[in-house]
């Protein structure tokens, strides 16, 4: 084996100068820092200050759910997640987007939205409830929320309390179009009543690449109410924050809600932020300030994936009594820390990793690549950010490599029943072998590469049927099953 991987220590010595982010001591005085507050998987985020400490989820795409604890924002950079719970039913196990924790009643709530393997179609939304006030947890898991009368696809969940009663706001199909609805709840778990149709995506601003309104979330001030929430393709940069103002006396009412016509936070191309969307609210350690969290991308090429982060700023209001989000600030722009917050921002030492893609045998153009898709893999001619890895140290052996994607980090390629996939690293030493590969050299071209399975010897990636799999090395394999089985790394 020694000898074997001693052939490729070029592979090796790239896939070392891959390093993630660090952190050292920044020049900024106590109180300022700088956005973002994650490099990667930040997408959907909440964030609340309670009890001495700010909170923070997102997106995880996978199966549990993991939570960050810091006392200032700027350690949030630097806290480790902590894993609140992991989900092993099948019907709900997948796909985990969209959280947003609330204390209610003694307990903490945690909403999210959730799937089957290998389908967006059956997202649906659930609740975990907490032992205690901790929003730490432990956590159980409590419920689906469902409309009775309307038990389809919904997403994005989020609650109201306004007049000691509680609402249901979320995003789910309506004449085609994905829209906001409102419905009344009895407890935190359950809808009582028949959802309330209150926005659709009618502006050209809502329509950029899908008609979507989704991620509503209320913000209260002074008396009034409103409605921030999503609207556009979030594979798009034009992904924005639209508002619905509360000018009625029933919430179940939808002439309650008056929509702006404009977007109220959008792209900045000078900034270079882009696709800011699905927001939170939080108060500032004293609660004497409001600021918005958000996700956004630093390039216009990227999408609803894990290479969206977390930013925060303040939010100001207008003598109106309307919120003024302004526009999203740069990565270098200095933010004051909320008031009370006198945290000392680390300054993050990034080295780009080395980002490879694996072309197929084939010896003419057009070139097919390894890529993943809805989380299978396959060989595809249409080369994306879904066609782009980095060979990192294997996560069984060092010594051999496992291969992460580069737009959903923590997400490697892995063997599962001999059928490769990319799936979430699940922290045990099952994943670590199926997800651990020799490199070797190619088996139908030499100057190419070929991966060996760590945790099945002798079984290579490769086609079986018209799918991505494991495929057995044998005397008899035969020469198009080894093509199959070759790839050229491109950089």
């Amino acid at each position: 084996m020694g000898k074997r991987v001693r052939l490729f220590l070029p592979f090796l010595v790239c896939m070392m100068l891959a390093i993630r982010v660090g952190y050292s001591q920044s020049d900024l005085p106590a109180g300022v820092l700088r956005n973002p507050l994650n490099y990667h998987n930040g997408a959907d985020p909440w964030l609340t200050y309670y009890d001495g400490n700010y909170y923070l989820a997102a997106t995880t795409w996978a199966s549990e759910w993991t939570m960050r604890r810091a006392p200032t924002l700027a350690e949030l950079k630097t806290a480790e997640p902590h894993t609140i719970y992991i989900e092993t039913d099948p019907s709900r196990g997948f796909n985990f987007w969209a959280p947003e924790f609330r204390l209610l009643n003694g307990h903490w709530y945690f909403y999210y939205t959730a799937g089957t393997f290998g389908t967006y179609d059956n997202q649906r939304i659930h609740v975990l409830e907490s032992e205690s006030t901790d929003p730490m947890g432990p956590y159980t898991y409590k419920a689906r929320i469902f409309d009775p009368f309307h038990d389809v696809w919904m997403i994005d969940g989020s609650v109201l309390e306004l007049n000691d009663s509680l609402y249901f706001l979320f995003s789910a199909f309506a004449d085609g179009l994905q829209s906001l609805f409102i419905a009344p709840m009895s407890n935190p778990w359950t809808i009582s009543g028949e959802r309330v149709l209150i926005s659709q995506p009618t502006y050209p601003w809502e329509t950029v690449g899908g008609f979507v309104n989704e991620g509503p979330v209320a913000l209260q001030h002074d008396g009034d109410l409103f409605l921030v929430y999503s609207a556009s393709s979030c594979n798009t940069p034009d992904y924005k924050l639209g508002m619905l103002t509360y000018v009625g006396d029933d919430p179940l009412n939808p002439d309650s809600w008056v929509k702006t016509p404009e977007p109220v936070f959008e792209r900045s191309d000078e900034n270079g932020v882009f696709a800011p969307g699905h927001n939170g609210f939080f108060r500032s350690p004293d609660g004497s300030e409001d600021w918005i969290v958000y996700h956004a991308n630093d390039s216009t090429s990227y999408g609803c994936d894990g290479r969206r982060s977390t930013r925060v700023q303040q939010i100001n209001w207008n003598e109106d009594g309307t919120p003024n989000f302004g526009v999203p600030l740069s990565s270098a722009t200095e933010i004051d820390a909320p008031s009370g917050d006198t945290g000392i921002d680390p300054m993050p030492e990034f080295v780009p990793p080395v980002i490879s893609r694996f072309r197929g045998f084939d010896a003419d153009p057009p070139y097919a690549y390894l890529r993943h898709s809805n989380f299978q893999t396959r060989l595809d001619f249409n080369v994306t950010a879904d066609s782009e890895f980095i060979l990192r140290p294997g996560l069984a052996d060092e010594s051999a490599v496992s291969i992460e994607s580069v737009n959903f980090p923590g997400f490697y390629i892995r063997q599962q029943d001999n059928v490769i996939w990319l799936s979430a690293d699940d922290h045990t030493e099952n994943y670590a072998a199926d997800a651990t590969w020799w490199i070797r050299p190619g088996l139908a071209d030499t100057t190419g590469l070929s991966f060996e399975s760590f945790s099945r010897p002798h079984f290579y990636i490769g086609q079986r049927f018209g799918v991505t799999a494991l495929v057995e090395l044998t005397d008899t394999m035969s020469d198009r099953m080894r093509q199959d089985a070759t790839f050229f790394e491109e950089h």
